[in-house]
């Protein structure tokens, strides 16, 4: 055997294969027979468990089936990790041998001493069926292994050796290298948490067979709009480096360091470094975070007995209380069998019932905590004939534990005006009997109230949260059709129902004097009053263009359907999502299509409905006496509300742009611009700057941002891998986006685009015996997360709607702590 250490010379070695086993190690994936398992076992040998000491010792196999020179790349891998062991701390440095002669792993004496070994060989069938098997039991004793590059190629007849690198390349991957971005998406594990999350760098990019995303822990993907992929592109979710415990051991491989000028990289040094310190036992990572096994999703309710709501009402929020119970509402609509009242001379018109369930997870029973007689049960239909109004929202005081505090966002049918139809919708705060989990329904202080109009839907919004300063926000629809504008910009001014516009969301979203269309911000009292913090958009008493023009609730204006709303407790940041219009492609005459909306709000802003839309792409105005004929486009730095419908200022804040926005052709469309600043809206002109989603029939559920609590004993938690990404997630579950996202802090207020994202359609399950209709999700104080399922069907609920909890299954970092090669770290 020759072995080398940092300064003995590396000596030729001639792979002993067949021409025709050569040229089978260069193909793209394994044969569809892998080798059978050997009857006796091929080798006896009994390794250390786990292999290496504190005297911590790395192997490098550099063996290559093809005859002839070392690659220069061999060279300059060898050489980097040389250095990274002499380098760092001194408790973590480490011993380099190199070889290239395969019998090193027959020899149990000689593989024990290693704590991990590094696979930079050029590909083929390097191992023979005993040194394969050896290589086996290394791992299963607790082995460390780093794959790096052209170590994907590797005995390619061996499903074992698939496994333990993660996938195969595609015999169409770029054969030159090219400059890409890299997207870090793990922050924590040592082989990424110090690299740049958009990490740019040339390199020789694999593509893949079968991509290993969800099988695999991915750290790190390459963002396939930055170079050429060629044919065997893997699309958006393209993995680069990934780890997992594999077999008794830890694995580790990255795609890249197919280039000399790779290693002398700081950077993927550093990635190398990391990769060691974890697969030698030096330090512990996470590399199970996000493999898809790991995750448990269950059904907490059970289907409503017939004719009643017992267990769920037509599912439209929910949130957790510090001790663990979920509260969540319906909105209005009964079970199927259940009668609706359409007509408008009836009293009864649209009567419902919005009602509050709670789960106890102590007993894993449900109780109909109370019902509150509401407007929002007409069914189905038109939108002159549904509604979405009814219990909207619901949120627990940030002293629920002592108060009983329990805040509702709802339309009373006690106050609605059939003649001029008419409602109003309020806020208002309950006190909740934590001993029985029944409402207090005599306790009702309404903190706020604004009216509606109900003679069309839709879009009602509903959403509300808290920041660390005691803050509630409340996020209202616009209330109204986008029908009359051919599901472009709700501006039609015509439309109206005894004086009062259903069209026309200048009147509501875009008006500094309404309280629709908004995200609102107050400060309740203990009295049941409220007052308003400083830094809302308006203070309520601007003199501008005669004053009285503002509403100083208004924190956010210009959102259409802010369903769900969320802050970030730690950095006081809000996070919304709301529905757009209707139009299925962009115009040239009137604008972009239907764009779904997701922003990270920073201050108090105009996000642009209905002038503007994403990243500030203008609609064209309409106005009376023909709204049919355009006229100029909307300008997003300078907009003005000029419809007859305006009881507010005419001159708005400038428009900010949004992170995410998606339409049916895809995410984050965007199009050449004039010299005005207006986009081209030809749909073969479109770009699309984050392929990891797309539309269709959307509706936008904004989620939470994940923060992992180091202190929580629970067993459910999800782990810190998930700790500041974003997760975002529409209503249905076909194309559209459910997905857990990362933004620069840098830019994200101003609407800078996600930098990196991951599915969690396979942790989050869709499908009709999933999740498949997400109406909230939420992390409960144990780390698990909470999902409401809408159900099959509209304005109902049915044996699908349910409460979901999604669990973390996969366990802590590795390897143990008492296995570390050096004691704690």
């Amino acid at each position: 055997m020759h072995l080398r250490g940092l300064s003995t010379r590396r000596r030729t070695w001639v792979a002993g294969v067949a021409a025709g086993a050569v040229a089978a190690g260069l193909m793209s994936a394994p044969a569809a027979t892998a080798r059978p398992a050997p009857d006796p076992p091929l080798t006896t040998m009994s390794i250390k468990s786990p292999p290496g000491g504190a005297n911590v010792r790395v192997l490098i196999f550099y063996g290559s089936a093809a005859a002839g020179e070392e690659s220069p790349v061999v060279n300059a891998g060898i050489e980097a990790i040389e250095k990274i062991g002499l380098s760092g701390p001194a408790g973590q440095r480490f011993a380099v041998t190199a070889t290239k002669d395969a019998s090193v792993f027959t020899d149990d004496t000689r593989l024990s001493r290693f704590n991990a070994v590094v696979f930079l060989t050029g590909g083929g069938d390097v191992l023979d069926p005993e040194q394969e098997a050896g290589l086996e039991a290394y791992m299963e004793a607790g082995g460390g292994f780093v794959g790096v590059h052209d170590a994907a190629r590797a005995e390619p007849y061996s499903d074992w050796f698939t496994g333990l690198i993660g996938a195969r390349p595609a015999s169409a991957s770029p054969a030159t290298a090219q400059r890409a971005v890299v997207e870090v998406g793990d922050r924590r594990h040592p082989a990424t948490k110090e690299l740049p999350v958009q990490w740019k760098r040339p390199d020789k990019w694999l593509n893949w067979v079968k991509n290993p995303s969800g099988e695999v822990h991915t750290v790190a993907r390459v963002r396939e709009s930055s170079y050429q992929p060629g044919t065997g592109a893997n699309g958006w979710d393209h993995p680069v480096s990934w780890c997992r415990d594999y077999d008794g051991g830890r694995s580790f491989y990255t795609g890249m360091g197919g280039t000399v000028s790779s290693y002398d990289e700081t950077d993927f040094r550093s990635h190398l470094r990391g990769a060691l310190l974890w697969t030698t036992r030096l330090v512990q990572a996470d590399c199970k975070a996000t493999i898809t096994g790991n995750y448990k999703a269950e059904r907490l309710t059970r289907p409503n007995q017939p004719g009643q709501n017992d267990q769920i009402g037509e599912p439209h929020g929910l949130v957790t209380a510090p001790d663990g119970r979920v509260l969540y509402i319906g909105r209005g609509g009964a079970d199927s069998s259940q009668p609706v009242v359409t007509d408008w001379n009836d009293p009864n018109v649209g009567k419902g019932r919005g009602e509050i369930h709670v789960y106890d997870p102590k007993t894993k029973q449900v109780t109909l905590a109370g019902a509150l007689t509401v407007f929002g049960n007409k069914g189905g239909g038109d939108e002159l004939t549904k509604v979405e109004e009814g219990l909207l929202g619901i949120e627990l005081d940030p002293r629920f534990e002592d108060n009983g505090w329990v805040y509702l966002h709802y339309t009373p049918h006690s106050r609605i005006d059939r003649d001029k139809r008419m409602a109003e919708r309020r806020v208002s705060r309950f006190t909740l009997d934590r001993a029985t989990d029944k409402l207090d329904l005599g306790s009702e202080k309404v903190l706020l109230k604004w009216p509606v109009q109900i003679h069309s839907c839709c879009h009602a919004g509903g959403g509300m949260t808290w920041d660390s300063k005691g803050n509630l926000y409340i996020a209202t629809g616009d209330n109204n059709s986008s029908g009359f504008s051919g599901g472009y910009s709700g501006n039609n001014p015509e439309p109206n129902y005894k004086g009062v516009s259903f069209a026309d969301a200048r009147r509501t979203a875009g008006n500094t004097n309404n309280l629709n269309g908004k995200i609102l911000r107050i400060h309740p009292e203990p009295d049941g009053t409220y007052t308003l913090p400083e830094g809302n958009l308006f203070t309520g008493e601007e003199t501008a263009e005669g004053g009285g023009k503002t509403r100083g609730e208004i924190y956010v204006m210009g959102v259409r359907n802010p369903a769900r709303i969320s802050v970030d407790r730690q950095t006081d940041v809000l996070y919304a999502g709301w529905v757009g219009p209707d139009a299925g492609a962009p115009s040239t005459t009137w604008g972009p299509a239907k764009y779904d909306t997701f922003a990270v709000i920073t201050k108090a802003s105009n996000r642009g409905w209905p002038y503007c839309m994403g990243n500030k792409q203008p609609y064209r105005d309409r106005n009376l006496p023909d709204p049919s004929k355009p006229l100029g486009w909307y300008d997003c730095d300078h907009p003005k509300n000029e419809s007859p419908n305006n009881d507010g200022l005419v001159n708005l804040p400038p428009v900010t742009g949004n992170n995410i926005w998606y339409s049916p052709q895809g995410g984050a469309p965007d199009f050449p611009r004039d010299a005005n600043g207006v986009p081209s809206y030809k749909q073969e002109e479109a770009t699309y700057a984050l392929p990891w989603l797309k539309g269709g029939g959307q509706a936008a559920m904004n989620g939470p941002v994940y923060r992992y609590d180091a202190d929580s004993s629970s067993a459910a938690k999800w782990p810190a891998y998930w700790d500041g990404k974003w997760f975002v997630g529409d209503f249905y579950d076909s194309d559209q986006p459910r997905n857990a996202v990362i933004t620069d802090p840098k830019n994200h207020g101003d609407g800078g685009l996600p930098v990196h994202s991951e599915s969690l359609k396979k942790i989050v399950p869709i499908g009709n015996d999933g999740i498949k209709n997400l109406m909230d999700w939420k992390f409960g104080p144990d780390g698990a997360l909470y999902v409401l399922d809408y159900g099959r069907g509209f304005f109902t609920s049915d044996a699908k709607s349910a409460l979901w909890r999604v669990t973390y299954t996969g366990g802590g970092p590795t390897p143990a702590a008492g296995q570390l090669a050096r004691g704690t770290q």
